[in-house]
């Protein structure tokens, strides 16, 4: 059951870090592939207690550019997860309300994989209980190149002048256009860094770090993260704290 929390003060959009995976394995005598498994469990208890809080945007780091670097067998299960999930979970999403958004680069990826991709985004477009952001293939600081890339060639072709590039004409190229900046950033697994993750986007975010591993993760702990950012006063460089 997921415990009772006001919805007083609480954040329009959280994004996670779902770390720990390899290492609550590891402590188990276990594969790093079981650690992903049961990360994919804690992944669905999050988002249905982020539609039970009342959250409107839930962005979860699922597969980094960077992980591209880890041995093939651990990425070709990874990438089957991801699969699975889509295949077998977006249609019981897609019942209860949920919205997809995939970002980060298509670039590169399978033919199948994009198509994948898509078809979860066009079965879910019209859904609004919650907006479920998937960053996948995703490192924030390519997103940004990706993003001054696009502008230089719109100001090179005469559609924009010099004098019109703006945080706000940045945030329009980026991944994540149209929608709103996250309140909090919750990283599990006791690491205390943001790792190329939403680095435009976090400016005024309010990071809350719990030492559980992502598998163990529970509406238990996703309340307390809560809770936690609730005390916060967010002054957005100002003098008086201002609400979410």
């Amino acid at each position: 059951m997921t415990p009772s929390l006001s919805r007083e003060r609480c954040p329009r959009h959280v994004a996670i870090i779902m770390d720990g995976n390899g290492r609550w394995a590891s402590l188990r005598g276990l594969p790093r592939s079981a650690g992903h498994k049961a990360g994919v469990d804690a992944l669905r208890r999050a988002v249905k207690a982020a539609a039970d809080f009342g959250i409107e945007f839930l962005t979860i780091y699922s597969f980094s550019s960077e992980n591209w670097s880890r041995p093939e067998a651990e990425i070709s299960f990874l990438l089957d997860l991801l699969r699975r999930f889509v295949r077998q979970d977006v249609a019981e999403l897609h019942g209860a309300g949920v919205k997809i958004r995939i970002i980060g680069s298509r670039e590169n990826l399978e033919p199948a994989m994009i198509a994948l991709l898509d078809d979860a985004e066009r079965l879910t477009r019209e859904n609004s209980k919650l907006n479920l952001v998937v960053a996948f293939n995703y490192g924030s600081r390519q997103e940004i190149s990706r993003a001054v890339s696009a502008i230089v060639a719109k100001a090179q072709a005469g559609e924009i002048s010099a004098g019109e590039i703006s945080p706000d004409l940045i945030s329009q190229h980026l991944d994540t256009a149209g929608l709103p900046d996250p309140d909090l950033l919750i990283r599990t697994g006791a690491e205390q860094r943001i790792s190329n993750f939403l680095l435009w986007q976090s400016a005024y975010t309010e990071f809350v770090f719990v030492k559980e591993f992502w598998p163990d993760f529970t509406a238990e702990i996703f309340a307390r993260a809560l809770e936690e950012y609730r005390q916060r006063d967010r002054r957005f460089g100002g003098i008086e704290a201002q609400t979410a």
